[in-house]
């Protein structure tokens, strides 16, 4: 019995424990080594097409080859050439090495020359009388990048909707956001037809609007739009009062048109209107002048190609020149 026993633990002993050759992780930067040195010939060919020591590249692959358990390389003094699991291994790495490397030379292609989608979540005036005219000439400059721009009032968190960058009124953006100035100084005009005012009059004060119909702006977060004015050193802010409620500055002046009442609008909306007489501007000493809107976007240390080209085409962009144009032929 006793020899037995000692028959059975020296069988255990000699047999080799499944756990010794489980393969262990190995690195891509490993495979990719291995197939160098095969590549190349040799161990001092490879390290110098990879600007490493030799003795450093043995040492890559001989951890290689204990994570996988299996002698990969014959070595001489004068050569190196693969063994049987090593050419098997290099036939299959060989494919997946190459599809890897032109994976990486395709974004060095997208460096030099931007392509994919830039995608912006706006306000609606933000979007009609800043992006848009913005969108039109950089898509000229880089044909290879789409523009999408999604109007929207609500503040959306623009990772988790897979924007590129955002706008917003002011420079209210979150302290992991970087915000660029886009366009000039805003300015908001009270804005009523000749029709409203003829029946009901002009005010000569913000105080005079509670006598009026003013048509209210409904953000999608339930808040109404407060007007602001200042002159003097008096500011007035106030809630205004209204038969109607909207949704959109475009919507308000269609209303204002139509003769609903005044309206509060940003001034790029009306000028045309405003030029041929269809409206008439109020109060317009009480308007203050408010900051611009600002593009923001995530603080990362790589921005994908066409949003870098897009904010160069941004900063680049001619202020002044388009708000002369305006100034002429309207919004």
């Amino acid at each position: 019995m006793r020899r037995l026993d000692c028959l059975e633990n020296r069988c255990k002993t000699a047999r080799p424990d499944k756990q010794d050759f489980a393969m262990q992780p190995c690195r891509l930067d490993s495979l990719d080594a291995f197939a160098a040195v095969v590549r190349c010939g040799g161990f001092r060919a490879a390290a110098a097409e990879r600007g490493v020591s030799s003795s450093a590249l043995s040492q890559t692959v001989a951890s290689l080859e204990k994570a996988l358990g299996i002698r990969l390389l014959n070595r001489t003094t004068r050569s190196v050439f693969p063994t049987e699991a090593g050419e098997r291994l290099l036939e299959r790495l060989a494919p997946a090495l190459g599809e890897i490397r032109q994976a990486v030379a395709d974004l060095d292609q997208l460096r030099e020359n931007p392509s994919g989608t830039v995608r912006i979540n706006a306000p609606g005036p933000a979007a009609d009388h800043i992006l848009c005219p913005l969108a039109f000439g950089f898509m000229q400059a880089y044909p290879e990048v789409r523009v999408e721009i999604v109007s929207d009032a609500a503040i959306v968190d623009i990772v988790a909707g897979g924007f590129d960058a955002g706008v917003r009124f002011g420079r209210q953006v979150e302290k992991d956001m970087i915000a660029v100035p886009l366009g000039p100084p805003l300015r908001y005009a009270i804005v009523a037809s000749p029709g409203y005012l003829a029946r009901r009059g002009t005010p000569a004060t913000p105080h005079d609007l509670v006598r009026h119909d003013c048509i209210r702006r409904r953000f999608p977060g339930g808040s109404l739009a407060t007007w602001r004015f200042a002159k003097d050193g008096e500011a007035i802010d106030l809630t205004p009062q209204g038969r109607l409620t909207l949704g959109s500055a475009h919507q308000e002046m269609q209303a204002a048109l139509a003769g609903q009442g005044i309206a509060h609008v940003f001034e790029d909306y009306v000028g045309e209107c405003l030029e041929r007489g269809d409206l008439v501007e109020v109060l317009r000493d009480w308007g203050p002048e408010l900051p611009c809107w600002f593009l923001y976007y995530p603080n990362r240390r790589h921005t994908g190609a066409a949003m870098r080209a897009f904010l160069d085409h941004l900063r680049a962009y001619d202020w002044g020149r388009k708000a002369a144009g305006r100034s002429l032929a309207g919004p």
